[in-house]
């Protein structure tokens, strides 16, 4: 049996309460093309140690894709784990992970979901719309919606739908290795998310921003363990 199947149901009144303040902030999504000239891009990932979370931020220049910056914020996780209410658990403390930055990013790249999510707000796109800022999702597995498996090589390209929508792009980034999942986040188009999902996957599965806040998370984990 799984952990989480284990944990006693959700408060009705939590999940009712969380429900309606997803629903506010999905009406408060804009994708768009973005209207920033790209020089600083962020990444973000979070790993929960027990009862706590680590949130990293990097910050890379674009396109040289140099480290510019990393943060972290450690503290414990403010709400239990219930389903479909993960960002709930991951935003806030990667807004305050976010606020210790000293260089702001035009671009956010979060390690998850943002549209591609069953009522569309993932947490790249909740973090998106809590910050103000462009946001995509890069992720590697599907949450919701079905795919067409891309060519092997890289840069193959197959939409991810759901419901007659296309809410992401099943992206193949390294020749022979499995895709990633992108979809914009907040102030964002598909197209430009995955264009940037392309650009900075250098050499790894994973484009270079998540990929380094994954490293500089295993890193700074150390420090709090």
């Amino acid at each position: 049996m799984a952990w989480y199947q284990q944990l006693p149901p959700p408060d009705p009144q939590l999940v009712k309460t969380l429900t309606a303040q997803q629903e506010e902030m999905r009406q408060q999504v804009v994708l768009q093309k973005p209207d920033f000239d790209l020089k600083l891009l962020a990444g973000c990932d979070s790993s929960f140690i027990g009862e706590n979370i680590l949130s990293v931020f990097v910050v890379l220049s674009f396109p040289e894709l140099q480290l510019v910056e990393s943060v972290w914020h450690y503290a414990p996780v403010e709400l239990p784990y219930i389903p479909g209410f993960l960002a709930f658990r991951e935003a806030p403390n990667l807004v305050k992970a976010y606020q210790k930055l000293q260089h702001i990013p035009d671009l956010i790249m979060v390690d998850g979901h943002g549209i591609a999510h069953p009522r569309r707000l993932g947490i790249a796109s909740q973090l998106g719309v809590s910050l103000n800022k462009p946001t995509m999702g890069v992720a590697k597995k599907v949450l919701t919606g079905r795919h067409e498996e891309p060519a092997m090589g890289k840069g193959s390209i197959t939409p991810l739908t759901h419901r007659g929508e296309h809410i992401g792009d099943v992206v193949r980034t390294k020749d022979k290795v499995k895709p990633v999942f992108v979809s914009p986040g907040h102030l964002m188009d598909l197209g430009s998310a995955t264009a940037v999902a392309l650009q900075t996957a250098i050499k790894h599965k994973l484009p270079e921003p998540t990929r380094l806040a994954d490293h500089y998370a295993e890193v700074y984990k150390k420090e709090v363990v």
